[in-house]
């Protein structure tokens, strides 16, 4: 079988890369399954049996700028016009952990294929034929869109405890509605070793899993099966209800994913516990707030914030930013208000309150708190009123004596 041509086999200067590679080098990974699939693919790997100095030695010859990115793991990048390629020398294991792995290089084909995780990742193509070497029946589970590892699942597993994160990431991308019992069950029984590899990694996955178009079936099969408080350290207990309901919320009014937004569906609904959650998963400080603000306009519906939000969306996207309130009123809105709700965020943008403090000072006011205060007043009102235009505040502020305001 051979792959067919895409868009990223004719990027400019690939040609000359695998000329200087001198036919000891594969297409390797998910631009090889991607395409097979019809899917446009990203990220362009190539193997080589060619050893990482001498790749280097070989491309810097032919004029392409090389980056010795994991040079010891027989990793280099090469820099083309129209974006880099990762150049991996063959390799077999030695010995792995279940976080890392210490590896020799090889010039065997079939025994680097077998060290990668499911079958339709270890697909390989010529670059210049683009003939399929198909090594454990990739290509019969690619058409079948099933998820299947390669050997013993466990055996992987044990190899790579993230696999047991990719395995549901790729049934969720594939929009599986089924597992395979082999690896559904060695996952399973090897979950609580998640909790020894690094947060990011894990965070990593588990935010790549959620950002997939449809990851109901994964992550209800992840819940039923006790494997997220391996990930996280608590779900809400109606987590299951409020993600499924999310996500059908999204396709029904044609919301692109969000992670973060579907990350919040599954968190105690208390903020500080939250907070705690995202600060061990290492999520960046940007993520944590916004995680934070989602949750606080949500987390009680006799709140302030939250009568707040939902009932006058405009004003919390004001305060917050539009996403943050499209997000809440997908996450706690009801459904009969959240269309109207949606409406009345799409395509519009927080305005700019035309006043300034230079303003109440020429109205009279003296220059010191009392010029923030008073300013914060006038605003509240404004917001209140819908975002009049610049005329109406003006007005407002002539009419308004500023001296007594406090």
């Amino acid at each position: 079988m051979k792959m067919p041509s895409a868009e990223w086999t004719e990027r400019r200067g690939l040609a000359e890369l695998i000329s200087a590679l001198d036919g000891k080098a594969r297409f390797v990974g998910g631009a090889v399954r991607d395409t097979l699939l019809g899917l446009a693919a990203k990220d362009i790997d190539v193997a080589t049996s060619l050893l990482p100095e001498d790749v280097m030695e070989r491309l810097t010859a032919a004029s392409i700028k090389v980056v010795p990115t994991g040079i010891a793991h027989g990793t280099i990048t090469a820099v083309l016009p129209d974006g880099p390629v990762e150049i991996t020398t063959l390799r077999r294991d030695v010995s792995t952990d279940g976080r890392r792995a210490t590896v020799a290089f090889s010039d065997d084909w079939r025994e680097d294929a077998a060290r990668r995780d499911f079958t339709i990742n270890a697909l390989s193509a010529d670059p210049k034929t683009l003939e399929v070497f198909d090594y454990f029946d990739g290509l019969e589970d690619l058409k079948n869109l099933r998820i299947r590892f390669i050997g013993s699942a466990a055996e992987r597993i044990a190899e790579d405890h993230l696999r047991i994160m990719r395995y549901f990431r790729f049934l969720a991308r594939f929009g599986q509605q089924q597992v395979e019992d082999d690896a559904f069950n060695a996952c399973i029984a090897a979950a609580a070793k998640l909790e020894t590899l690094s947060r990011e990694r894990v965070a990593d996955e588990l935010l790549k899993l959620l950002g997939t178009d449809d990851p109901r079936f994964a992550v209800s099969q992840m819940l039923d099966a006790g494997i997220f408080p391996h990930i996280i350290a608590e779900v809400a207990p109606d987590s299951k209800n409020l993600f499924g309901r999310l996500i059908k919320r999204e396709q029904l009014h044609h919301v692109g994913p969000s992670a973060i937004r579907r990350l919040v569906a599954l968190l105690p609904k208390d903020k500080d516990r939250a907070s705690q959650i995202a600060k061990s998963l290492k999520l960046s400080k940007k993520q944590q707030r916004a995680i934070g603000e989602r949750l606080s306009a949500g987390i009680n519906e006799n709140t302030e914030d939250q009568a707040a939000s939902l009932t006058d969306i405009r004003a919390f996207a004001y305060r917050t930013s539009v996403d943050t309130a499209r997000d809440v009123a997908l996450l706690f809105a009801d459904d009969s208000a959240l269309p109207e709700m949606l409406g009345q965020l799409e395509g519009w943008q927080p305005p700019v309150f035309p006043l300034t403090g230079g303003d109440l000072i020429g109205q009279g006011l003296k220059p010191g708190p009392i010029v923030a205060k008073s300013l914060a007043k006038i605003e509240a009102v404004w917001i209140a009123n819908g975002f009049p235009d610049e005329q109406w505040v003006r007005k407002l502020l002539e009419d308004q004596d500023v001296t007594l305001l406090t």
